[in-house]
């Protein structure tokens, strides 16, 4: 029991640390986690696709999804070309994480991981001063 109940302690831990770093986060930061949160929910779906765990795996592919879904969303129209190039390649690694449900390949998988993770790298290579509502 007492197990149960410090696992229930550090999972609250999380959630408020979790909590707080959103809270804290400005505009810039937020679209970097939302690119970690969807690269985290990728790679659970690898492990549980290797485990056979099929039903976790196809929730954990949906959650990488609605992730970036969040960040579709969250493009700016005013950006123009840029702005159309990236929600056709979320829109892409999209379609390659239904291709890796569907067919349960882990290939798409590792493809979306490179896509995101190569964005994510040149998201973080932004100047600070050019942040849209740094803090």
């Amino acid at each position: 029991m007492n197990a149960m109940l410090a696992n229930q302690g550090a999972m609250a831990y999380t959630q408020v640390n979790r909590i707080s770093g959103v809270e804290g986060a400005n505009p810039h930061q937020l679209v970097d986690m939302l690119m970690e949160g969807a690269l985290d929910k990728i790679s659970v779906a690898k492990g549980l696709m290797t485990r056979n765990e099929i039903a976790a795996k196809g929730l954990a592919i949906s959650k990488a999804i609605a992730i970036l879904d969040g960040l579709r969303g969250s493009l700016d129209e005013a950006g123009g070309e840029i702005t159309t190039n990236l929600n056709d390649l979320y829109d892409y690694m999209q379609r390659r994480l239904m291709d890796a449900n569907q067919q349960n390949d882990t290939q798409p998988l590792d493809e979306v991981t490179k896509l995101l993770s190569d964005l994510r790298v040149a998201w973080n290579s932004i100047p600070e001063d050019l942040h849209m509502g740094s803090k």
